[in-house]
């Protein structure tokens, strides 16, 4: 969604006078003022352009505040920062979050909720996304012999049951032969609660969604043993709303979204400066925040409500209703795109068609700089490092066979001839290497030697 067409939107945007009163959707004080309640995870760092990043650039409060010089009507706007979905979802259906944000598994569960409770929630628009559902990952101590998800069997791990890296789990302990419910102690935990079970041994594992793999890696508490990504099953997160709100203030709702879609230009046309923000506000370090949503990141921002992504929340429900946390969910009517489909106006269907950006040999952060460097191949990252050693904040490169973003000093390795190949985890390198005679899995260090060595 680029920001000239958001521009040329704003001025014919539909007008609709908004009556300040009671029931569905946000009322006005004595004063006359719209409170509008916008729910968000501010470390779940695929929200970022409908929580943290967009309450920072304050574009909804922009839109609004044009928004009511049209209506005679002063607007506010309320934030709540939640760890997770659920407690969003427990807000809205009692009818005091008007707008929310979260991923997939937990939009479901909104859904399922809103239906049980006669407090129906739509889905209107996509944050972060990635189509092979890489944003989840299972890690393990770095110490840890766990060599695959096999060797899960008979484990305890750690995991926020009902939430996106749930699925995962179970999804990839069951491509691996093992009983989700059965063959492994499965412990459902806050993922803060989680990393700290890891840490002191009490957990084997952790399943978990963006950010805490990443941060966990980056930190060194934690190497990866599972990338999502291997699913090759979208995942994303989304923005949901009440439906009593979005029919009562339509506009309002739009405004939204086209706000929404500024924060996603910002980010793509400021990718460090968003990472920068977006790390101020958290707490959590800007290298993490810029694995998942740099330019090169794990996390496409496509406000686009993709017809892949819903056919992954539809293939999401069996899973959901299994572990008993809903029952049948009617996702062509959760979805509701009409109100993004105004916002972009005649460019939405080309919006939709495309896809993410293709996936280059990794980015240099240096330290002190505004911008990063991109390379084509992961051995002109390595080579460049080694000649800048001293200045580098971080370096990235994707999985050689799912793509998924990674620190390169965190991957394994592989060298084949005049190959250097990383790999998110240690098994994905071995199946790299077994594959190629010849071909090794070697450490960061020795790939960057091998790497100019051979310049």
């Amino acid at each position: 969604m680029r920001s000239k067409a958001f521009g040329a939107l704003t001025s014919a945007a539909l007008l609709i006078t908004l009556t300040a009163g009671c029931g569905g959707g946000a009322s006005a004080d004595d004063s006359g003022t719209v409170t509008v309640t916008v729910g968000y995870q501010s470390r779940t760092i695929n929200t970022v352009t409908a929580g943290t990043l967009l309450r920072s650039l304050g574009y909804f409060e922009d839109e609004l505040r044009r928004r009511g010089e049209q209506d005679g009507v002063t607007y506010k706007v309320k934030w709540q920062d939640y760890a997770t979905g659920a407690p969003i979802t427990a807000q809205m259906t009692a009818g005091k979050i008007d707008i929310g944000s979260m991923g997939d598994f937990p939009l479901l569960i909104n859904a399922a909720r809103g239906t049980q409770l006669n407090r129906p929630t739509r889905l209107v628009s996509v944050t972060g996304y990635n189509l092979a559902g890489g944003l989840n990952t299972v890690v393990t101590a770095p110490d840890s012999e766990l060599d695959s998800l096999k060797d899960l069997r008979g484990k305890k791990v750690s995991t926020s049951v009902g939430s996106a890296a749930d699925g995962t789990l179970v999804r990839a302990l069951q491509q691996a032969g093992i009983d989700p419910e059965k063959d492994i102690r499965k412990l459902n935990q806050q993922p803060a609660v989680g990393a700290s079970a890891l840490q002191a041994g009490s957990a084997d594992a952790l399943s978990q969604f963006v950010a805490w793999p990443g941060l966990l890696a980056f930190q060194g508490r934690a190497k990866a043993l599972y990338d999502g990504a291997e699913l090759k099953l979208p995942t994303f997160h989304g923005v949901t709303v009440r439906q009593d709100f979005a029919k009562k203030r339509p506009t309002v709702v739009e405004d939204f979204l086209r706000a929404q879609g500024r924060a996603t230009d910002y980010l793509h046309q400021h990718p460090v400066a968003a990472s920068e923000s977006v790390a101020k506000a958290t707490g959590l370090p800007a290298e993490v925040v810029h694995l998942y949503n740099g330019s090169q990141g794990i996390a496409t921002f496509d406000t686009t409500l993709k017809p892949a992504l819903i056919a992954a929340l539809k293939k999401d429900v069996p899973v959901l209703r299994s572990a008993k946390l809903v029952g049948d969910v009617d996702v062509d009517a959760f979805v509701d795109d009409s109100y993004i489909k105004r916002v972009y106006g005649s460019g939405y269907a080309k919006a939709l068609a495309a896809g993410p950006p293709a996936r280059r040999g990794g980015e240099v952060w240096l330290k002190g700089k505004e911008t990063t460097t991109a390379f084509a191949t992961s051995a002109e990252l390595l080579r460049y490092v080694a000649a800048h050693r001293d200045a580098v904040r971080t370096a990235y490169v994707p999985d050689a066979s799912t793509g998924t973003l990674w620190f390169a000093d965190r991957a394994v390795w592989v060298s084949d001839g005049d190959e250097l190949r990383p790999h998110v985890t240690g098994s994905g390198a071995r199946a790299d290497a077994a594959a190629h005679p010849g071909a090794r899995t070697v450490s960061y260090s020795t790939a960057r030697d091998l790497a100019r060595a051979a310049s």
